[in-house]
C-alpha cells in the first residue's frame, strides 16, 4: 500500500516515512498458518520491524479483512504500543480495542470457504494516544488523526482447509 493511502489520519504524505514490517512465520502475501488463525490456537503471530521513525512515540497495530461482505472486518486493534522492533507471539503489546467480534483480543483469519486476504497495519505516531479500552477502529483513526510519522503493512492470506481440497490443492504439511 502506498503512502497516499493513509493519508486519512495524516495531513502530510511526506512526513509518513515507510516502516519494513514482517512475520518469520509467512511472507508478505503468503499463507498464514493455522496456529494463528480461528481454526488453530489463535493466538497473534510474532511481528518484526524494522526502519520506525525518529520521533515514534507509540505504535497502533490493525489486523484487517478487506474483503468482509460489510465494512473491513477488524481482527485486532492495539495501540500504545511501545515503539520497539516487534511484537511477539501471543503477546499483548499495548491497549487492545474492541474488534469486529466486539472482543478485546486478537481474533485470527476466520473466512468462509474462500481465500482471504489480512492486512496487519502498523502505524508510528509522535504522540501516545491514552484512549479508553472500548474504543474501536474509527475513534482510533480520528485520535490518529495528525500524529501518523510511519506506515507499513504486511499481508497475509489463509482460506479453510475443505476450500484448499475441493479445488484439488495439497494442503502443505505446515498448515495441518
Amino acid at each position: 500500500m502506498s503512502v497516499s493511502h493513509v493519508l486519512f489520519v495524516t495531513t502530510s504524505a511526506s512526513a509518513v516515512k515507510p516502516i519494513a514490517i514482517k512475520s518469520p512465520m509467512f511472507d508478505n502475501m503468503g499463507m498464514i498458518p493455522k496456529k494463528y488463525t480461528a481454526d488453530g490456537a489463535n493466538i497473534n503471530p510474532p511481528l518484526l520491524f524494522n526502519n520506525i521513525p525518529d520521533g515514534t512515540q507509540s505504535m497502533v497495530l490493525m489486523v484487517e479483512d478487506p474483503n468482509a461482505p460489510v465494512d473491513t472486518w477488524v481482527h485486532w486493534l492495539v495501540w500504545d504500543i511501545f515503539p520497539t522492533g516487534k511484537i511477539n507471539e501471543n503477546s499483548v503489546p499495548g491497549t487492545e480495542g474492541l474488534n469486529a467480534f466486539e472482543q478485546h483480543r486478537y481474533h485470527g483469519p476466520c473466512p468462509p470457504a474462500d481465500l482471504r486476504y489480512y492486512q496487519f497495519k502498523i502505524y508510528a505516531l509522535n504522540t501516545v494516544l491514552r484512549m479508553h479500552c472500548h474504543c474501536g477502529k474509527y475513534e482510533i483513526m480520528k485520535a490518529m488523526k495528525d500524529h501518523v510519522i510511519g506506515y507499513g503493512e504486511l499481508t497475509g492470506t489463509y482460506t479453510r482447509h475443505a476450500a484448499i481440497v475441493s479445488q484439488g490443492y495439497a494442503i502443505p504439511d505446515t498448515y495441518a
